[in-house]
């Protein structure tokens, strides 16, 4: 499974790579936001795919806002989770191999000019490279998760 989330400022690039993934058979819950609301909180949507990925050991979740930030702090909120802001493949590519992170965060860039947000291509390359990619399970990896595992008690 994978969650989905998105304030007013991730909204358009969310139902885009939404309907990707609908179109390539992956299974997905959208949890919001359902309709642009200028005046919602990315926190909001934040925790509620945080919440759901961290139940569920196998999902994945992916979070929109201007930034890429300020779903990722707060998705990071949640323990057990590894979340993570992403610009391009190579560290899409990297942050599952290494961190095994469980949400990547984007940038829909909206409300940030003239920062640009990532373009719906080059999201839908880093999505599909991120869904792909195995944790290694390397264990100097293992290791290090297993420290920020510790850090959560």
């Amino acid at each position: 499974m994978i969650y989905l989330g998105a304030d007013h400022a991730g909204f358009e690039l969310k139902e885009k790579i939404k309907e990707n993934l609908i179109n390539k058979g992956e299974e997905v819950e959208d949890l919001g936001a359902y309709a642009l609301d200028k005046n919602d909180d990315y926190p909001d949507y934040a925790k509620a795919v945080a919440e759901k990925v961290a139940a569920d050991g196998t999902s994945k979740g992916i979070l929109f806002c201007g930034s890429a930030e300020g779903v990722c702090i707060a998705a990071n909120k949640v323990k057990g989770i590894r979340a993570v802001p992403v610009w391009d493949s190579l560290i899409a590519q990297k942050t599952r191999e290494h961190d095994d992170a469980n949400i990547l965060c984007l940038s829909g860039g909206q409300t940030l000019e003239p920062i640009p947000g990532t373009s719906f291509e080059e999201a839908q390359g880093i999505v599909e490279t991120w869904l792909k990619t195995p944790f290694s399970g390397e264990e100097r990896h293992i290791r290090r998760i297993n420290k920020i595992h510790d850090l959560e008690k």
